[in-house]
């Protein structure tokens, strides 16, 4: 450890795993960061429509078509990522097939 990595008052300063980052993908600090935004976002643009001047029944509409394209978008990424993980298990089960008939 070098003396940059201690602090005045003789503390160690966390590296990035220590933080939860600086693994490959972001690590769980970075998924956490993301889900807050993404639940920041919604509330936000929930809130926004709920005291916008327009009737109730303008208001009602905008806010059914925003959540259903936001449930469209969510499937959609997660039918990606199952087809993203789905391929990497193959991938990863070729991988320890080749290496057992070695």
């Amino acid at each position: 450890m070098s003396d940059d990595e201690v602090l005045d008052g003789g503390d160690e300063v966390p590296d990035d795993e220590e933080l939860g980052g600086g693994e490959p993908g972001g690590g769980p600090g970075t998924l956490g960061f993301v889900a807050g935004l993404v639940l920041g976002a919604l509330v936000g643009a929930g809130v926004a429509l709920l005291v916008a001047p327009d009737r109730g029944s303008v208001t009602r509409k905008r806010l059914k078509r925003f959540v259903r394209r936001v449930r469209s978008d969510t499937k959609d990424r997660l039918d990606d990522w199952r087809d993203d993980v789905k391929s990497e298990l193959a991938r990863r089960r070729r991988q320890i097939r080749e290496q057992i008939e070695r």
